[in-house]
């Protein structure tokens, strides 16, 4: 079969890719409806929680891990993360949201030989460079029209978010060589719910049958997304897997033109060809 030719850990980025793909649109339609932010968080955590916690009992193993200082580190981090790329999706168009935070594979490099001392590969630098580049092609018209600009804190706040993700993503490497991968996905919610809740206060909103179902939908895929980003990067090194991500561009930008009218430029079709060609590079390299 043809997808077995393909390595695992690319397998299970691109589902990855696809779930918080789908999650984003997921996020951005149900921010239509008035839900704040800190509101999706929430929901997305409970929904998450309860789906790791039975995982993690089916698989009869402890649910609070071994390395629990690391543990709650990752969660942390990522819960800081997921509510700024929250806010960013909800206050810029889908395609641009993703293309800011996906700029984390290139921080994820840097942090992994930084912390983990793994070695970047020639294959892992063309494709970051090559993806680097086509964000660049995609991001330069919007830039520098000022009739297009986009909100400066919601680009800092996407930045951010890739930042903290690149972070998260490498306590996952690390945590992946001692802890299950449920475990791992587990902490996540459970510091992310709490924080949520306490800096949502008295601005919670009831949502009427469509929002809840779409926040129903942002915990179901962010559980996609998560189960395949963990799993990948417990196959491959943080940085040559987190290269695969990239893919989520290409995924919101079909999203975008379908669910929110979001038509892609020549400039975002010449990016996104930059950005598939650095993942074949990548893939082709490595064989």
């Amino acid at each position: 079969m043809l997808t077995d030719s393909i390595p695992a850990a690319v397998r299970y980025m691109l589902l990855s890719a696809l779930g918080f793909a789908l999650m984003a649109a997921s996020v951005k339609a149900v921010g239509g409806y008035g839900i704040p932010v800190m509101e999706i968080v929430a929901a997305r955590a409970i929904i998450s929680l309860a789906i790791s916690y039975v995982d993690v009992k089916r698989k009869g193993i402890s649910i609070w891990g071994n390395n629990k200082p690391l543990l709650i580190a990752r969660g942390a981090v990522g819960a800081v993360s997921l509510m700024v790329i929250y806010f960013a999706v909800t206050t810029l168009p889908l395609a641009e949201a993703t293309i800011l935070q996906y700029t984390y594979p290139a921080f994820t490099a840097v942090l992994a030989l930084i912390f983990l001392k793994e070695r970047i590969q020639l294959a892992t630098i063309i494709c970051i460079a090559m993806s680097i580049l086509g964000l660049l092609v995609m991001m330069r018209p919007g830039i520098e029209t000022e009739a297009s600009a986009l909100p400066l804190l919601s680009v800092g706040a996407a930045l951010l978010g890739a930042f903290g993700s690149a972070a998260a993503y490498v306590i996952v490497r690390q945590l992946s060589r001692s802890e299950d991968g449920s475990v791992i996905i587990f902490y996540f919610p459970l510091i992310a719910l709490p924080a949520s809740l306490i800096m949502l206060g008295d601005d919670f909103v009831m949502p009427n049958t469509e929002a809840l179902i779409l926040l129903i939908m942002v915990g179901i895929f962010t559980q996609v997304g998560q189960i395949g980003l963990t799993k990948a990067m417990a196959a491959e090194s943080a940085g040559k897997a987190t290269a695969y991500s990239y893919v989520q561009v290409i995924f919101s930008a079909i999203l975008g033109i379908i669910f929110f009218s979001e038509t892609p430029t020549f400039w975002t079709l010449m990016g996104g060809g930059l950005i598939i060609t650095g993942a074949l590079i990548n893939a082709l390299m490595k064989r």
